[in-house]
């Protein structure tokens, strides 16, 4: 690990403006990403700004009946949450699934949405990376695959993003509250994560020295029951092959409404729009799920060592929403 100044800030506007003014600075909160990239060399930041006790650690109600999660809740405490629990079961499952209780305990909500790929070549400065070194290529093009994108890759990337909470949260329309120079704007999740394009080293829409300061959760409305399933190559320490973030509400075996979101498919969570839309109005059936499916998938460019993640993609949605559906009667 290179040497490196830290420092800590005395409020979230003079940690915003040094993070502005130093080229090679990173926020530091929970640090169970950006600690593991120092190690290997693939972060160097000159200084680390101390931030986690800056935002709020707390979970509170909002008017309309929504959450707001700062971002220096846990995502122990966050799982735990009895309101979290009740209201929005698939965030506490995907938060439950994500790590070790170790890292739960250490890890924040803020930073949770902002870690970087597990991509091994990410991670493996002796080779080629667009995303760690834009320019010098794919590794994972002719190499390993198995863990790779099927959805919104591009020459220049095929890395998927490794969170679970943010699957979770892009299924519920959540929002993330963030601080700038600018001052203060708010972000769909949907919104916050890049396909990679030509620019695979940008990860989200943030600009320099915007910090998230909380999350907010709208009403559940009739969005329960929810589901998260994690499908990985064993039962802990693994990041997602395929996963789904499901919310089904079924009025006289009709869809009446209807979230879905895919994790380890893509650069960032995807939001599976075309399954929605096919499955809005629609009879509430095996039938009309797998066809819901299979148009979201349609537009996947597996590669050769992970086509296998088509029908696995497939197969997971729809026996998640069949299973709401039974829980639903």
């Amino acid at each position: 690990m290179k040497p490196f100044r830290y420092e800590r800030a005395d409020d979230v506007s003079s940690a915003v403006t040094a993070l502005a003014e130093e080229p090679e600075a990173a926020f530091l909160a929970g640090g169970t990403n950006l600690v593991d990239l120092m190690r290997l060399e693939v972060a160097t930041p000159e200084v680390l700004i101390d931030v986690r006790r800056l935002t709020s650690d707390r979970i509170e109600e909002l008017p309309d009946g929504g959450l707001r999660i700062g971002a220096a809740v846990p995502n122990s405490d966050l799982a735990a949450d009895d309101r979290v629990r009740r209201r929005y079961p698939m965030l506490s499952q995907a938060l439950l699934s994500g790590a070790s209780g170790q890292l739960r305990n250490v890890a924040t909500t803020g930073g949770n949405l902002l870690q970087r790929t597990r991509c091994p070549y990410f991670q493996n400065v002796t080779t080629p990376c667009n995303k760690r070194a834009p320019g010098s290529g794919c590794s994972a093009l002719e190499g390993h695959q198995r863990d790779m994108a099927i959805l919104g890759s591009s020459p220049a990337c095929v890395a998927t993003h490794p969170s679970d909470m943010a699957v979770a949260l892009a299924a519920l329309d959540a929002a993330v509250t963030v601080r700038g120079t600018d001052g203060e704007r708010r972000i769909p999740v949907t919104a916050l994560h890049r396909l990679p394009g030509d620019t695979p080293e940008r990860d989200t829409v943030l600009a320099r020295g915007e910090l998230i300061t909380g999350v907010e959760l709208p009403p559940p409305a009739h969005l329960i029951p929810s589901r998260y399933r994690k499908v990985r190559d064993r039962a802990s320490f693994a990041f997602a092959l395929v996963s789904v973030a499901a919310a089904l509400d079924v009025a006289d075996g009709t869809v009446r409404e209807v979230r879905i979101a895919l994790g380890g498919v893509a650069h960032k969570p995807w939001r599976a729009t075309t399954a929605e839309s096919a499955l809005h109005g629609a009879p509430a059936t095996g039938e009309s799920f797998r066809d819901a499916a299979a148009a979201e998938l349609a537009r996947a460019t597996p590669l050769p060592g992970n086509a296998f993640k088509v029908p696995l993609a497939r197969n997971t949605m729809v026996s998640v929403l069949l299973e709401l559906l039974e829980e639903g009667r």
